[in-house]
């Protein structure tokens, strides 16, 4: 399988077994003349002394004091990208837990996103070569085993943000009636990262950006309109499996819908 968004940030992956569609050079859901540039289309990250970049100095100040709360734990959580942490940071917003053996077809239907999408986040990252806010600071972040890794990766776009409204966006058009929840999740998984310490607020909101582009783009590949229908059936069969309220995660992730950094 190609190189994932969990391999280049972090250091793992999503590894689902189901094999991707070789649509794509990468086995993805694009081709070179399918793939938005985002070097093209995202504005350029805030300068220094700008109201934007004051801005994006406030958002990563206030959220340090969020460190040993309820939503510091969802951002650590939100951090991990790997298979079956991903499909569950969703499920409470699907209304039915989402994994690997529950849900392959989704899960596939992911793993073939993050490979469609990596390229774009790679050009972008290495494009403006943003600092990441703590570096060059001794302020907590919530994964701080990746401190040095995250360090040399650039931090606009985000690539977590990314990821995670592409998914929100696909789950909202599979799941209508969960659009809203679903949707809600996705823009709080982006806010994750601010509140993580590892992304400014303008990496994320670009991410939001990256992510829409990219699944547009998707939409025209048949293969990825096939991947769709297969996934639509399986969580349609699986409505039954809810993920209630009975799941701490559900009232971490509303609270936090509530409480934005933004």
């Amino acid at each position: 399988m190609g190189i994932c968004l969990a391999a280049m940030l972090l250091g793992g992956g999503i590894s689902i077994a189901a094999e991707p569609p070789a649509n794509g050079p990468d086995g993805g859901y694009l081709t070179p003349d399918t793939q938005p540039d985002g070097t093209q289309y995202l504005p350029p990250p805030p300068r220094p002394g700008t109201a934007r970049q004051h801005t994006d100095d406030r958002a990563f100040t206030t959220t340090r004091t969020l460190k040993g709360t309820p939503r510091w734990a969802l951002a650590t959580s939100d951090a991990d990208l790997h298979e079956d942490a991903l499909l569950h940071a969703f499920s409470c917003a699907a209304g039915q837990s989402l994994s690997t053996t529950a849900t392959p077809h989704l899960a596939a239907l992911i793993h073939t996103m993050d490979v469609s999408e990596a390229p774009d986040m790679r050009k972008s990252k290495a494009y403006w070569r943003r600092p990441r806010p703590f570096v060059g600071n001794g302020q907590p972040i919530c994964t701080e085993s990746d401190r040095a890794h995250l360090a040399t990766s650039g931090a606009y776009p985000s690539g977590h943000t990314m990821l995670g409204w592409s998914i929100a966006l696909v789950l909202a058009e599979l799941l209508p009636d969960r659009a809203t929840p679903i949707l809600q999740r996705g823009r709080v998984f982006g806010e994750s990262r601010i509140v993580c310490g590892v992304h400014w607020e303008s990496d994320v909101q670009a991410g939001y950006m990256v992510g829409a582009a990219e699944i547009a783009a998707m939409h025209g590949s048949p293969a990825f309109r096939a991947d769709m229908e297969r996934a639509r059936s399986e969580l349609a069969a699986h409505r039954h499996d809810a993920a209630g309220p009975q799941d701490p995660a559900c009232a971490i992730e509303s609270d936090a819908a509530r409480h934005s950094p933004l």
